[in-house]
Parts: structure tokens; C-alpha cells; sequence
């Protein structure tokens, strides 16, 4: 009976355990950024879907942390590649507004503004908008910070405001991740 019990349990235990920490990579399309593990008996995705989704965020990241929607918006890359889903069937765009605004700034920018800080984000940044993320900066923020185009990152847009980016990122067919 032990035998049987054992026997049992070895098989349905695997069957059960869900992912830990090492079960989370980054890749097939962002390298080094947004960690994600695969979902066994998840619901299927078919191959030729398409994704145009849009993230918003005000809230800016802590000292050397990394912005947590940008973080994200690679996570959702990866995760999908992992599923089978090609990096051209998926377009996102992430509206960045209020403190969130300082992550987007060239280096020297951003120790100006943040007492001398290094910014963590450049390294994802490059990376988002290497594999075609837009990343669009509230125009409105910008005024209000003082940010000029020479401040921020390369590949980085500037919008008349963050209103004006979902409404048009909208009419394109993105939409908005609540996430």
C-alpha cells in the first residue's frame, strides 16, 4: 500500500507544483529584462494572433530600480514569444506621464535632476525600442518638468499630452493593458 501511496504521489505531485523564481527567464525577444515563466495547460494562443496594446504609467521607479511598466511591457514580450506568438505579431506602445517622466532621461539629464543618480531604465529602454516598442511621453509632463527633446533617451516620442497618445494609439487599434 506504501508502494502504491509513493507511487502516486510521485506522479501527481510534478503535476501540481507550479513555477518558482527559477522558472522565470527573460528572452525569446528582450534579453536581460521582463522575466516570465511558461503556463502549462494554459488556454492555447493562436499562432497568427496579433496584440497592439498600450501601457500607461505615472508612477516613476525608486532610485536604481527599473520602471515597473516598462518592466512589464518586456515581461509581456517575453512571455508571448515564449508561447510561440512572433515579436512582428505584436506592437506595443507605453504613454509615460507624471514623476514617471525622469525615466526617460538621457544620463546627464537625470543627474540633474535627480542629485546625481544614474538611470537605471537606459539599458531597457534601448532595449524596448530596439525590438519596436513606442515609448511616448506625455507632452504636458514635459512642460511641466522642463523637459526638452535633448533630455530624453533616443527612440523616445513626445506627445502633446498622454490624453492625446491613448486617443490616437486608440484609433491605431491598440488596447489599454490595465496592468
Amino acid at each position: 500500500m506504501r508502494f502504491l501511496l509513493a507511487t502516486i504521489l510521485t506522479v501527481i505531485i510534478p503535476v501540481l507544483a507550479f513555477a518558482g523564481p527559477a522558472d522565470f527567464k527573460t528572452g525569446p525577444i528582450i534579453d536581460g529584462f521582463g522575466a516570465a515563466a511558461a503556463v502549462p495547460n494554459a488556454a492555447q494562443i493562436p499562432a497568427d494572433a496579433r496584440f497592439k496594446i498600450a501601457f500607461d504609467t505615472a508612477k516613476g521607479s525608486d532610485c536604481d530600480a527599473l520602471n515597473k511598466t516598462l518592466e512589464s511591457t518586456a515581461r509581456f514580450l517575453n512571455m508571448h514569444g515564449q508561447a510561440g506568438i512572433p515579436a512582428e505579431n505584436i506592437d506595443l506602445a507605453v504613454v509615460i506621464h507624471g514623476g514617471a517622466a525622469f525615466d526617460l532621461l538621457t544620463p546627464a539629464a537625470h543627474k540633474t535632476r535627480r542629485a546625481g543618480a544614474d538611470n537605471p531604465n537606459i539599458a531597457l529602454i534601448k532595449a524596448l525600442t530596439g525590438k519596436g516598442v513606442r515609448v511616448i511621453l506625455c507632452g504636458q509632463t514635459a512642460m511641466y518638468y522642463d523637459i526638452g527633446k535633448g533630455d530624453l533617451l533616443p527612440n523616445v516620442e513626445l506627445s502633446l499630452s498622454a490624453m492625446t497618445a491613448h486617443a490616437q494609439l486608440q484609433r491605431q487599434g491598440y488596447t489599454l493593458n490595465p496592468f
